[in-house]
């Protein structure tokens, strides 16, 4: 039976998720950093392609998820045997899943984009980005159940190294494909996509290769052939469809919410595009510490220390906010030379400011909602959390649609991230507070 985990053992396991998850927001920051010195049409369809595009994905992290909840308390019980076994149901469902996807980009995606885009200029950049981007998908859905295996087993350095190999792929060939430099194509916005897409590529070479090098002959029993268990498919998709679902629906809102900027104008949805990479670097460490929580949760469950539970949120959220306000008060002090990193223009620079100030305060609020809401999945009640979510995403994009039609203002938008992260953290906490969570068995 293990001791209540330690500050050291909480950033041992949230600083590699963290690096982790900037795979994503490097990918996007760098997009956004080269496209944004084209204008802000190549600025408004990377971000409302590449948010299309990880609408699918999202269902690959969900399932992901699920797996690294059954994982970790598996790992918790010290029941390794079991973990591998897991893995190849989960890689099975993956390849199956990746497959699917792939087919609806592959054939739908011009009709899905001309539905939801109104500017033609807009939609005509999103479809050249989309037409190379989409040959990653299936890449970047083994990519997530291998992050989810990692952070199971609390081994979350290797999410790190992908990373590193992932962020200089995409920032070298970004440069080259882009602008046509060291003699490669001149592509514009179709390059920063081919960048990205050969990016998720490398990722999974490296997780396959180290996987197998590393873990081939471990008790864990990796790369090994398992019968193929129905009740065990089953029982990972209990607890995985709710978090596939959860996951799909919030990434669905939140592209919901760039379509309602952009019919804001063009103007609106470039600032968004800009302000919407610098948030994606400010809560990454709130990203980071909430997947921590969950993994933590379900395996201090597994210890059999349910008891302990939530003192470990709190000090976890407590790590995460000595992280993340140092972070969010240099933003603040310097929103004009950060968001000169984008963009040339001076006038598109300051009108990003009062967006940028919004997200400071968003930030805060998205860490400790995130924390107490991945505690909920950590315990395993993934339908609870679910319904929690379902009922804060309705109240959202209502408020979402009402500030597109009160205001002309694209900031006072952005204060929806205030209110989603003050709600999810309220009702989080009180579901932890008077749930039997602990009688959860999966």
């Amino acid at each position: 039976m293990k001791a209540q985990i330690t500050n050291r053992e909480i950033w041992n396991i949230a600083l590699p998720i963290m690096l982790g998850n900037m795979a994503q927001t490097i990918i996007n920051f760098t997009d956004t950093a080269f496209l944004g010195h084209i204008g802000v049409i190549a600025l408004g369809a990377s971000m409302l392609a590449g948010l299309f595009y990880y609408v699918f994905t999202t269902i690959a992290a969900g399932f992901a998820i699920g797996i690294q909840i059954i994982i970790a308390r598996r790992f918790g019980e010290k029941n390794y045997s079991r973990i591998g076994i897991i893995f190849e149901h989960g890689s099975i469902f993956v390849f199956i899943l990746g497959s699917i996807l792939f087919s609806i980009l592959y054939f739908f995606s011009d009709h899905l984009l001309l539905w939801l885009i109104d500017s033609p200029n807009i939609y005509d950049a999103s479809l050249d980005y989309i037409k190379y981007r989409q040959f990653g998908i299936i890449f970047v859905c083994f990519n997530f159940l291998y992050r989810g295996l990692y952070v199971g087993i609390s081994n979350t350095k290797v999410i790190t190294y992908s990373t590193i190999i992932m962020a200089f792929v995409n920032i070298f060939l970004d440069y080259c494909l882009i602008f046509g430099n060291f003699g490669f194509p001149e592509m514009g916005i179709g390059g920063a996509a081919l960048a990205s897409f050969i990016a998720e590529v490398s990722a999974f070479v490296f997780f396959t290769l180290y996987s197998y090098i590393t873990m081939r002959n471990k008790e864990f029993g990796l790369f090994k052939i398992h019968k193929l268990e129905p009740e065990l498919m089953g029982r990972i998709l209990r607890i995985s469809t709710p978090t596939m679902i959860q996951k799909l629906f919030s990434f669905s809102v939140w592209f919901i919410f760039f379509v309602l900027i952009e019919k804001m104008g063009e103007t609106a949805t470039g600032i968004s595009s800009i302000t919407r990479s610098i948030y994606m670097i400010l809560i990454t460490p709130c990203f980071a510490f909430a997947t921590t929580t969950n993994t933590v949760v379900s395996r201090t469950i597994g210890e059999g220390h349910a008891d302990q539970v939530y003192s470990i949120i709190f000090k976890i959220l407590k790590n995460c906010l000595l992280c993340t306000i140092p972070i969010v008060v240099l933003v603040a002090i310097f929103p004009v030379q950060i968001a000169r990193i984008y963009t040339n223009d001076i006038n598109l620079a300051y009108l990003v400011i009062p967006s940028i100030y919004i997200i400071c305060s968003g930030t805060i609020f998205q860490g400790i909602g995130n924390a107490f809401f991945e505690a909920v999945s950590g315990t395993g009640n993934t339908t609870a959390a679910l319904f929690l979510e379902a009922i804060i995403l309705i109240i959202y994009i209502v408020f979402i649609w009402m500030m597109t039609h009160l205001t002309t203002n694209v900031h006072w938008v952005w204060t929806a991230e205030i209110l989603y992260g003050a709600l999810l953290g309220m009702f989080c906490i009180i579901y932890m507070k008077f749930a039997k969570w602990d009688k959860k068995r999966i």
